[in-house]
């Protein structure tokens, strides 16, 4: 026969393997990360998530949690009333969340919170009747968290992540029997669970943008995790703002420059017939901004990056040193065009050899002649640096190309239209 102590033990072993199973969830290319901002925001607006290996993408509001899985079989589903989902507000947490879920009975109800080792936290046991019911949790340190309700007709758990200090004692509070409620028009620290197929050693793009600040992110993810984004300001004369990268110790502007204005707000010279000039000038790509300004960017020739006004404030054209430290820092000229490459056959007529693992999103813009001929566009990119050569007639350039993953460095005429990138002071 059965006993009593045998039985119980049946009972306490029940917590204990959905615990497991909930972690063991949490391996294997299974992972949740949440997003935080830093320098000119605190706050993270939206973030576009890109796998660059699978060419798939989604869009997150900020106060979402990305949760990374090896198979992605469907939208998980729960009973009509909420019974076996736990909701939090906000999550993730920093010094208190309250926690909402659905009694499908009366009767005890243990709830526990686990770290992701598997380590209790803190517990609380209460009577419950049938319904929803409301508790507040605090305390908690920073890192993922595993919250188990459980009694010996039924188990179902909830993750929560903190960003909290754990400098007070871990509590579990309840607080009320009503719906958890957000602020009349107010949707902000709501968190979304958005599931998104991720294979191990896959490359996302992060994307993040909060008000006129954007920065990319490159990262393989290996665990469970926060990504804090770094927004810095990066207007130009036009009032265009630009995503930044950081690569290696520079920070550099993540699109090309397309401003038609000095960083004094002064114009500069839209030259749409004469190209070959010895005077500052700036065209778009077969003299069509509607279709190439906003991807391309504008093409300049050297007189206009020799102003030293081109960039935005605190930012400047990039001289070779440092072109040439950003090709090191990649593994050398072979492999860094690949390195900073957009991925995909959108723009590059051949994306061969292309990863973009740097974030960079170099893009083909082509390049304009003296004579006023345009070409390459689609075909390779060209950027100029701010070095002259020592008989003032020529300047250094970067070129990148379809169909190869190499970085190429040369000489060319001043008055020939390249891109530009901009580097922060």
């Amino acid at each position: 026969m059965k006993t009593l102590d045998s039985s119980l033990k049946s009972i306490a072993i029940i917590p204990t393997m959905i615990l497991f199973a909930s972690i063991t969830d949490l391996t294997a290319q299974d992972y949740l990360i949440t997003f935080a901002g830093e320098g000119a925001s605190n706050t993270v607006g939206t973030v576009k998530v890109e796998n660059l290996n699978q060419g798939t993408s989604s869009m997150l509001n900020g106060t979402d949690i990305l949760h990374l899985k090896a198979v992605v079989t469907g939208v998980e589903t729960f009973g009509p009333d909420g019974s076996g989902n736990i909701f939090f507000y906000p999550n993730p947490m920093k010094d208190l969340a309250k926690m909402q879920f659905f009694m499908p009975e009366t009767g005890e109800a243990l709830i526990t919170v686990y770290d992701i080792s598997g380590r209790k936290i803190v517990q609380k046991q209460d009577l419950l009747s049938q319904g929803k019911h409301t508790y507040q949790i605090e305390g908690i340190a920073q890192g993922f968290f595993i919250v188990m309700i459980c009694s010996d007709r039924y188990s179902f758990s909830g993750r929560l992540l903190s960003s909290g200090s754990g400098n007070k004692a871990a509590r579990v509070e309840y607080e009320n029997a009503l719906p958890l409620k957000e602020k009349e028009g107010d949707s902000k620290g709501t968190a979304s669970e958005i599931i998104m197929q991720y294979t191990a050693g896959d490359r996302l793009k992060l994307t993040a943008v909060s008000g006129n600040y954007s920065t990319i992110v490159t990262d393989i993810p290996t665990k469970s995790g926060l990504i804090t984004f770094n927004f810095v300001p990066v207007t130009d004369g036009d009032g265009n703002n630009y995503p930044v990268v950081k690569i290696g110790s520079l920070l550099w502007m993540a699109e090309n420059l397309k401003t038609t204005k000095y960083n004094d707000f002064t114009g500069i010279p839209l030259a749409e017939a004469n190209f070959n000039l010895t005077t500052p000038a700036y065209c778009w790509y077969n003299n069509d901004a509607t279709t190439n300004k906003n991807i391309y960017g504008a093409l300049y020739n050297w007189y206009t990056v020799n102003t030293g006004k081109l960039c935005p404030v605190g930012w400047r054209v990039p001289n070779d040193n440092e072109w040439n430290a950003l090709t090191d820092y990649l593994g050398g000229e072979t492999v860094a065009g690949g390195k900073l490459k957009e991925t995909g056959a959108i723009h590059w007529l051949s994306p061969a050899g292309s990863t973009n693992e740097t974030g960079f999103t170099a893009l083909p813009g082509g390049y304009r002649l003296s004579n006023g001929t345009f070409s390459h566009l689609r075909y390779n990119g060209n950027w100029w640096s701010s070095t002259v050569a020592e008989n003032g007639l020529s300047a250094r350039f970067r070129t990148l190309s379809q169909g190869t993953s190499q970085i190429t460095k040369g000489w060319n005429s001043l008055p020939i239209g390249f891109s530009v990138r901009c580097v922060k002071d």
